[in-house]
Formats: structure tokens, C-alpha cells, sequence
């Protein structure tokens, strides 16, 4: 490889990962293979296609880094260790995705491809706080091996940034693992990683507190060492005299564990009793796993005094990303209360590397299927209409979340998050199911919507095809998945009640033979009190609020705008002293009191109205104000009608002139179907425009339809016309004109 590129400590870890690797993959990879993914990588440095990360680090080293830590911490499938490798080649552009296909095969083509979506996330905003969040986890919910890697490769650079100077940086990513993978890794099965993840978050973003918690954990260790030997030794002979083969071993706590300890209980280090926990692994054939653990419990129960509410069997019915373990606290030596963990060898393999790394590359069937909950992430994430921040929260309570287990009348089984509702279980059985729900019968006993669930419930739901959501089920619901649905549905019938509304106005108008002016309802939207025109159509379509009452705010607000236009004096317009240039008094020879406007006349004091927003080329007409300054209309306007009956002496004769190069605001109004990318090529249409510029633009979406209202910078009529010709060429666009 260029030497250029890599610096002598580099060349050495390479060297020892390199090594590594190859011994870790072993057979499971070709060498044909392995030596095709080495020069494709080698071709890329050599052609200098690749570039040091954000960070500063060599992606090379940080590349093997993470093929390492995969075959050490989940035992990865061998096309996870090659597109890890091939992903860095594919992202800078050296190898097509034909290639790889021909090379390694379809399964590392589709891995690469979900790692280069997720590059390219990153590439345009390295922060989880963008819009981009959504995006990566359905990229993630496509293959559970690419969270595997991206989990993996977040250990990875977490390893490495411990010493980086940028201190913003470190942060950030800190907080990033803190709030998306060390959960993706909780959800996984992937628990040794999760620790990891979750002590170095705490490390970076609080230094001294974590320092200070590993301070305290090492002075306290011998003593903390002799009590675990002391309360294992009778148990292990115990043990031994039942004949089971077995391992037994004391565990510290995590000290992100610690730390939020300490911070629920209000207590220092020292205070915590539950600092370690004590773990048996058995060592026995499939068969007799179940037995050996009871066992072994029965054991330990007989020997210190349990807690029974704080048993955990995971035995009878596992958790729902593979954890099977017994959980038992008892009363120990020196009154203190001890957690005891009681697994088998196997149980023991998948709760440190996880059960996705076991089954998904190798074909085995899960009773605890993974890909359901991915299916239920791809729900939420697209009926989602919160932002980014708070998906993240929704994300993270649910996949924390303890579950409970509650069973259909024909003796189908659930699993919820603890705290889950009735109203939950019905959403989680299916949307029209929980949108109908007007309660259940759970245990044979009629319950209400906000009834929270227990294990063993059996639980029957009551529905009613006229029962609509309130929006007092949000405060009812735990699960995102329940929420999002409630809230689409909630935003659909208030688009609904929304259309209705503004039908109901748009005829009281007609039949008062009122002109309609979006500008003015805005303002009249805005004076009852409502943020957004959504949510005042919708009160309208409902009778929350009275058309008539609509009609007279929207009739304040109209002679509000023109007693601002008009001034308080009484001025006419055979005042004013017209003074057009000596070219345009030749051109109105015989005409009287008309005044010329443009961008090269002089000597005429002039404003362009903001209720019609006239451009070069329209009809228009003039209205001298008390300041002698003349508004210009169109002679369209919604407010024309009322100026030319109240205000006949202030018009004046009005007419362009000079060049087009001038600027204009021009709105128009584009309706549509709310397709992908609709919007982006109506912009692209305008940016390649010459004499146009987009100056804003807004858009609402509902019930299919979107609705926007773009503002553009354009120098006459013509230029206008020509791109609403356009825009109606746009695939989706139903509808485009000029807004009045």
C-alpha cells in the first residue's frame, strides 16, 4: 500500500490487525477472497481514492479495527467482516456494485450498500439531531446485520477517540452512541458491547464523574473480592455434591450502571448495595438445561433467604431478543442483598454476543423472531409526524422498556412494554383494531381503555366501527408505535374537518359575492388566535367557531390593510404633479393623468401594493395615499372593487414602462400529489430559470395533496406565465396559478 498514507505506527497496527483477522476468520472466509478484498483496498489507497475521516484517522485502520471487533464480540457472519472492508473501497468510488456482486457475492453487495446509505448520511450531517435519524434507522431496519456493524464500528471509533483533541467532537459522537446504539446494542442481545458503549458515553461526557465512580470501584475492590468468595464457597460446594458441571463468577457493575443508580437513589458509590452480581453458568446438554437451572436455584434458595418479588424468570418465557437467564436476589452475609444470575453455557454465549450474530447469517429460525420488531421500527418511523428528537425518545423508552407477556382468547401470545395499556394492546394487534377500540374484557372482567396490562393477562378487545381516536389517547398509550398511529390519524381528520371548513367559507363568500384573499385570511387566521390555517379550518369544518363570525374578523382585517393604504387625509388625485421623462410625456401625447412607472422614471414617488403584489406587465392602476405617495394595484385585486366604489376621486391612470430587468415578488399557488421529490423538481424548474429566484416557499401536505405557496423574484408577466407553463408540465403537479 502507499506508504504515504500511513504512518509508521500505522504500518504496525495494520500489520498486528491484519494478523488478527486473518486469524479470527480463519477458514470461514476464502483465501481467494480474503486476497481479492486486500488488493481492492490496497488499488484504493494507491489510487489515493481514499481520505482521512473526520477525525483525522486512517478509515484503513479504522476498517480492520471494526472486522477485529466483529469476529471478537459477535462471532460475525464472514460477509459482515468482507463488507466492512469492501463498504470503505465502494465508498470511494474505486469498485462498482456489479463488481462486487462478481467477486464476493449479493448477500456482501446488499451489506455494503446498506453501509454506503449510511455513509452518506453522515457525509451531509454527522449529527443523530437531523432530520437524517429517520433515514438511518430504515436503512438499518432493512438487514439487522448492518445495526450489528454500525454498532460495532460506533465501539470502534469510541476506542479510538479517548485522546482526540476536538472535545466537541467527542461529544457528539458520545451522545449519539448514548441515545442510538448502545439501545440498538440493548435491543440485540448484544449486552457486553452495551456496557461498553454506555461507560465510554459517560467517560466523555462526564470525565471526572466517571473517574471518580472508578476511583471508588478500585479502592473498594479487595473488600468487595473477599465478600464474593466468602458468599460463593458454600454455594459451590453445594453445587459440586449435586454433580453439575458449572462456572461461577462475581460481576461488577457497569459504572454507567452505577452512575444512574446513584443518581435514582440520591446515593454516593458506597451507598449502592448492588454494586456486583454473582453468575452461574451451567454447562449441560440442551435438554437439560431447564432442570439444571431450577436446580441450581432451589439450591442457592435453600441456602440464603430470597426476595420473590425480585425474580426474573427469562427461563419460561425469554425475552424477546433471545436473554434467557434466571434472576434471583437474596439476603446475603452482612445484610446485604445479592443478585444471582443462573444460565447455561449457550444462554451465557448469546447474552454476550447476541442472537442476531447466531441465527440471521446462519438460517436458524428464531422462536423470538428479530424481524418483527424491525417490522414494528419501520411502522413507526413512517407514521411518525414528531421530529427527530422526539422519535429518538419514542426509540429509546421502547427499546429500554421491560416487557410484559399477555395472551389472546385463543391463546396467542403478546409481548408490550411494561406500563402498556389495553388501548396499546389493541394498536399492537392491528391499526383499525386500536382506532375502533372502545374497551376489553381482560381475566373474563369488562376494562377501560387505560387499563394497564399485566403478564399472564388474557385480554379480548371491544371495538365499534363509530368510535373515533380523541386526542386524550396520546396521554393514555406508552408505546410510539400506538402514539404515531394516534396522531396520524388525528391529523387525518383534522385534514378532513380542515377541507370542509374552508368549502363551508369559500361559499359564504360566493353568496356575499366576496372576493377570497389568502394574505388576508392569513391575517384573519392569526387574529382568532390559531398558529396555523390547518388547525382554524379545522375548527371551522367542525363548528367550533361560526362562518359568520369568520366573515366579519376576515372583513376587519380588509379595512384595516386599506385604511392603512389610504391615510387619514383626504387627498385627490388631481393634486398630484405627474413628471414622467420627456420620451414617455411624447408616448401618452393626448392622454391625461396617467402615471408612468418603471425602473427608469424619475420624479415619481411610488410603492407597489402588498396585497396583490403587481409585476411589469400587469393591468394596474393608481391610489394616492394622504402622503402623496401613489399605491399601485392591479387591477385584479381583491381590494380593488372597494377602492373603486368608496374611493373614486384618489385612482389614477397607471401604465409600466422603461426595461424589465427589475425584480418583482410574484406567489403563485401549485396543488398536487404529495409524491417523493414533487417539490424538488419544481424547485430544480425555477433555479434553472435565469431571470427567476426562489425567495421562499411553503408547503402543506394532507390526505394525499400537498398545497404550496412560492414566492419567486421575477422581472415581468411574460417570464411569469412561461414558468407556470412549466410547473404544469411537473409529473404529479395538478394545478399551478397566480395567487390574487
Amino acid at each position: 500500500m502507499d506508504e504515504k498514507f500511513f504512518t509508521n505506527d500505522e504500518r504496525q497496527k495494520l500489520l498486528v490487525l491484519y494478523r488478527s483477522l486473518t486469524n479470527a476468520v480463519g477458514t470461514r472466509i476464502a483465501p481467494s477472497a480474503r486476497r481479492e478484498a486486500r488488493l481492492a483496498l490496497a488499488g484504493a489507497v494507491e489510487a489515493r481514492a481514499i481520505d482521512r475521516d473526520r477525525f483525522g484517522f486512517n478509515p484503513v485502520i479504522m476498517a480492520m479495527s471494526t472486522a477485529c471487533t466483529l469476529c471478537e464480540s459477535v462471532d460475525a457472519d464472514p460477509n459482515m467482516v468482507l463488507a466492512v472492508l469492501i463498504s470503505l473501497v465502494s465508498r470511494a468510488g474505486h469498485i462498482s456494485s456489479a463488481l462486487i456482486v462478481e467477486k464476493w457475492g449479493e448477500d456482501v453487495e446488499k451489506l455494503v450498500r446498506g453501509l454506503d446509505k449510511i455513509a452518506m448520511l453522515y457525509s451531509r450531517s454527522p449529527s443523530v439531531e437531523s432530520d437524517n435519524f429517520r433515514k438511518l434507522l430504515l436503512t438499518f431496519a432493512e438487514d439487522i446485520r448492518v445495526i450489528i456493524i454500525m454498532i460495532v464500528d460506533r465501539l470502534a471509533l469510541m476506542r479510538a477517540i479517548n485522546h482526540h483533541p476536538s472535545e466537541k467532537q467527542v461529544r457528539d459522537v458520545a451522545y449519539e452512541v448514548n441515545y442510538l446504539y448502545a439501545p440498538l446494542a440493548h435491543r440485540l442481545g448484544l449486552y457486553a458491547i452495551k456496557s461498553e458503549l454506555e461507560d465510554m458515553s459517560l467517560k466523555y461526557s462526564n470525565r471526572e464523574m466517571y473517574s471518580r465512580i472508578a476511583r471508588d470501584l478500585n479502592e473498594t475492590k479487595a473488600k468487595r473480592d473477599k465478600y464474593i468468595a466468602e458468599f460463593i464457597a458454600p454455594i459451590k460446594q453445594r453445587l459440586e455434591a449435586e454433580g453439575l458441571k458449572f462456572e461461577i463468577k462475581g460481576r461488577t457493575k457497569s459504572i454507567y450502571s452505577i452512575w444512574n443508580k446513584m443518581k435514582k437513589q440520591h446515593n454516593t458509590v458506597e451507598d449502592i448495595f448492588d454494586l456486583f452480581a454473582i453468575r452461574i453458568v451451567i454447562d449441560c446438554p440442551p435438554e437439560r438445561e431447564k432442570p439444571e437451572c431450577w436446580l441450581a436455584y432451589s439450591i442457592v434458595t435453600d441456602m440464603y433467604r430470597p426476595n420473590p418479588g425480585r425474580l426474573k424468570d427469562w427461563l419460561s418465557i425469554p425475552k424477546s431478543n433471545g436473554y434467557e437467564s434466571l434472576h434471583i436476589t437474596v439476603y446475603g452475609p452482612e445484610e446485604r442483598w445479592v443478585e444471582v444470575q443462573i444460565r447455561t453455557r449457550r444462554m451465557d454465549a448469546i447474552a454476550e454476543k447476541g442472537l442476531a450474530a447466531h441465527w440471521k447469517y446462519k438460517g436458524i429460525k428464531s422462536e423470538n423472531n428479530l424481524d418483527t420488531w424491525m417490522a414494528n421500527v419501520r411502522d413507526i418511523l413512517e407514521a411518525a409526524h414528531t421530529g427527530p428528537m422526539e422519535l429518538m425518545r419514542n426509540f429509546k423508552m421502547d427499546v429500554y422498556a421491560h416487557e410484559v407477556f399477555v395472551f389472546t382468547p385463543k391463546g396467542d401470545l403478546y409481548k408490550l412494554p411494561q406500563g402498556a395499556t389495553l388501548l396499546d394492546f389493541a394498536f399492537n394487534i392491528h391499526t383499525k383494531v386500536g382506532t375502533q377500540c372502545v374497551g376489553g374484557r381482560v381475566n373474563g372482567r369488562n376494562r377501560k381503555l387505560n387499563y394497564r396490562l399485566a403478564s399472564g393477562d388474557t385480554v379480548e378487545i371491544l371495538t365499534s366501527p363509530q368510535q373515533e381516536p380523541s386526542r386524550d389517547w396520546l396521554s393514555i398509550v406508552v408505546t410510539s408505535k400506538a402514539r404515531n398511529k394516534i396522531r396520524a390519524v388525528l391529523k387525518e381528520n383534522e385534514n378532513k374537518s380542515a377541507e370542509i371548513g374552508k368549502e363551508l367559507l369559500q361559499r359564504r363568500f360566493k353568496n356575499r359575492k366576496m372576493e377570497y384573499d389568502e394574505a388576508n385570511m392569513s391575517r384573519t387566521v392569526a387574529k382568532m388566535g390559531y398558529k396555523d390555517a390547518i388547525a382554524f379550518f379545522s375548527a371551522l369544518g367542525s363548528g367550533e367557531l361560526e362562518v359568520n363570525d369568520v366573515v366579519d374578523n376576515y372583513l376587519e382585517c380588509l379595512a384595516r390593510v386599506v385604511k392603512a393604504e389610504e391615510g387619514g387625509e383626504r387627498v385627490s388625485a388631481s393634486t398630484y404633479t405627474l413628471q414622467p421623462t420627456e420620451e414617455e410625456a411624447a408616448a401618452d401625447a393626448g392622454s391625461s393623468d396617467v402615471v408612468v412607472i418603471g425602473d427608469n422614471i424619475k420624479g415619481v414617488s411610488y410603492k407597489l401594493a402588498r396585497c396583490c403584489n403587481p409585476i411589469y406587465g400587469d393591468d394596474v392602476f393608481g391610489f394616492v395615499s394622504s402622503e402623496g405617495v401613489i399605491k399601485i394595484h392591479r387591477s385584479d385585486c381583491p381590494n380593488a372593487s372597494h377602492i373603486r366604489t368608496k374611493y373614486p376621486y384618489r385612482l389614477i391612470r397607471t401604465r409600466w414602462s422603461g426595461n424589465t430587468g427589475a425584480d418583482f415578488a410574484a406567489s403563485l399557488r401549485v396543488v398536487g400529489k404529495d409524491d417523493i421529490g414533487i417539490v424538488t423538481n419544481i424547485t430544480s424548474i425555477i433555479n434553472k430559470e435565469k431571470s427567476v429566484s426562489l425567495r421562499s416557499i411553503s408547503i402543506d401536505s394532507h390526505d394525499g395533496l400537498f398545497a404550496g405557496v412560492l414566492v419567486v423574484g421575477i422581472s415581468d408577466t411574460s417570464a411569469l406565465d412561461s414558468l407556470i407553463k412549466k410547473i404544469a408540465t411537473v409529473k404529479g403537479v395538478k394545478n399551478v396559478e397566480r395567487n390574487r
